[in-house]
């Protein structure tokens, strides 16, 4: 049986007058999510809270779901169930921001990323759509569980730019991938085998692009509550110049019900 403890915290940064980052924690159906608006104005906020609502409602809904279930788009037989069920989600959502600008001209453009962590009794799921981030901290190491769907990303695996400068970089927040109400994204779906005494983070990249993953390491580890480490965390970002919001989900690992 997989047993977690989870805290979350947000703040807007130092540069921004809104937050147009969103979140879910729901232990009782092992969804976490963050998700990073973007468009402006009140667009962005619009979108990150769309598509978490509909994660959130499709995960809820699906809870039971088995194979001879009738799902709503086609089913991917690379993908256990539960990874469906977040690719499925995370596609429902582009469709759901596809609807809203259709009936609101002034949320034509808005788009966002999410990434998502979902737990059952033996083992857990991560999925991805941009450059939003899972790392998971064991033993100290710290672990990239996701590669950002971003301009500089691709210019860093091409070994044409250093990860510093990659956060320095003015087009660091272009991304190549996003939920956008376009064609539907193809997310990034993988298993996440857990042993207890992982921690487990999700980030917007208004942490992840200013603050080092070394630095992240080193605060992650730090034998604190959660909330406070969080807490610390947006801190360290803002420190950093907090240019964006930031939006921090910690999970710890207790048990495990599978083995990496």
């Amino acid at each position: 049986m997989t047993t977690l403890t989870s805290a979350v915290a947000t703040h807007p940064g130092l540069r921004r007058e809104g937050n147009e980052d969103a979140s879910c924690v729901r232990a009782d159906i092992g969804l976490y999510l963050v998700a990073d608006g973007m468009g402006g104005h009140a667009a962005g906020e619009v979108a990150s809270r769309l598509a978490v609502e509909t994660v959130e409602s499709f995960i809820n809904d699906t809870r039971n779901a088995d194979l001879s279930s009738t799902w709503p788009l086609p089913y991917d037989t690379g993908l256990t169930l539960d990874g469906n069920r977040l690719k499925a989600a995370l596609q429902l959502a582009n469709r759901r921001l596809t609807a809203a600008m259709a009936d609101n001209d002034e949320l034509r453009g808005m788009a966002t990323t999410a990434v998502a962590v979902l737990v059952n009794p033996n083992g857990a799921t991560v999925g991805h759509v941009g450059d939003s981030r899972a790392y998971r901290s064991r033993g100290g190491v710290l672990t990239a569980l996701t590669e950002d769907h971003s301009w500089v990303n691709e210019q860093v695996r091409a070994g044409l730019m250093t990860d510093v400068d990659a956060r320095r970089h003015p087009w660091r927040n272009v991304v190549t991938r996003a939920i956008t109400g376009g064609d539907d994204p193809q997310p990034e779906i993988a298993p996440l085998p857990l042993l207890a005494g992982d921690r487990i983070l999700l980030c917007s990249d208004g942490l992840s692009s200013v603050v080092s993953s070394e630095k992240i390491a080193l605060l992650m580890a730090a034998d604190q509550p959660l909330d406070q480490i969080c807490a610390t965390l947006i801190d360290a970002a803002n420190d950093a110049g907090g240019p964006d919001n930031i939006t921090v989900v910690l999970i710890d690992v207790k048990s495990a019900g599978d083995v990496a």
